[in-house]
């Protein structure tokens, strides 16, 4: 029997400045291990006049990941953190029970030609930290811990695996993980690593696994780490994130993320009155959306 559960294929969703290859969450499984959002951005390429700018807009209940392969943002928040994100480095926004961040093309880059290529990333808090107050972290990418084995090389973005760990200040049991290969075909084997539930993303190249290949824009999802022994095909760069599931259901509106709906209730009705924190420098907000959006 196959050890996968899910093949969730990239759909494209469109986040007011351009489509996103959407991977969670989906109708059939909502989250992997604490894992409970994850949008491909891009690779697109923008024109002088076209420009990254997400105004201010709220979080609860969540950290975000922000991890580029191409491009750079402008990271603004309510804490008082303004600082660019280049590709390779970690950007981890701790929102507990409210933050506000805007998201905009560098002043650097916006009048000339650009690409922005990257993932964005929820990751739920337990129960117990929902309420926590917000925090930030941010890290280089030469602090993260890096090391190759059978033909593939790894790197460790956040959480903790294989002996090593990750700077990046998580809140729960969890791994995200990136390998990648030359010209060969590698072998990977860390099913006695990997815990919880695991998904691999295959953003170029792709795996076999028990005969089956599997290329770019799929998610495959299992509850079970065998999975995590497979083959990486030629030149191939792959991502495998999950961890421990919650014991309770999340629930999802927007930028808001609970286990507790009247707390997402709540967090609407600050929005609408604009009693969250406020960004110093920022003008304006991203409304709140009319429902459904995302999933509830």
């Amino acid at each position: 029997m196959s050890t996968l559960h899910h093949i969730i294929p990239e759909r494209p969703a469109d986040i007011g400045n351009f489509l996103v290859g959407r991977l969670l969450p989906f109708p059939e499984k909502r989250m992997v291990g604490p894992f409970i959002f994850i949008d491909h951005m891009g690779p697109a390429s923008l024109s002088e006049s076209q420009n990254m700018d997400v105004g201010p807009h709220p979080h609860i209940g969540l950290s975000t990941l922000t991890y580029l392969f191409d491009g750079a943002i402008q990271h603004r928040d309510s804490l008082g953190y303004s600082l660019e994100i280049i590709p390779g480095q970690v950007n981890w926004m701790t929102a507990g029970k409210g933050i506000v961040h805007s998201e905009r093309t560098p002043d650097r880059l916006r009048n000339q030609a650009k690409t922005m290529h990257g993932l964005q990333i929820w990751v739920a808090l337990p129960k117990a930290l929902e309420q926590m107050e917000p925090q930030f972290f941010h890290t280089d990418a030469d602090a993260l811990p890096t090391w190759k084995e059978h033909g593939a090389e790894y790197k460790l973005i956040a959480g903790k695996l294989n002996g090593f760990e990750s700077p990046v200040p998580v809140h729960s049991p969890l791994y995200f993980l990136e390998i990648k290969n030359d010209s060969d075909r590698a072998i990977v084997n860390l099913g006695s690593q990997l815990f919880g539930e695991s998904g691999i993303y295959v953003l170029q190249g792709g795996v076999e696994i028990e005969g089956n290949t599997f290329e770019t824009k799929q998610l495959l999802v299992t509850t079970k780490a065998e999975m995590c022994q497979f083959s990486l095909l030629p030149n191939s760069i792959i991502y495998i994130f999950g961890g421990e599931p919650f014991p309770e259901e999340r629930h999802i509106f927007w930028n808001f993320v609970s286990s507790d709906p009247t707390l997402i209730e709540a967090a609407k009705q600050a929005w609408k009155d604009q009693t969250f924190p406020k960004i110093e420098g920022e003008v304006g907000f991203v409304p709140l959306p009319e429902p459904p959006k995302f999933f509830k």
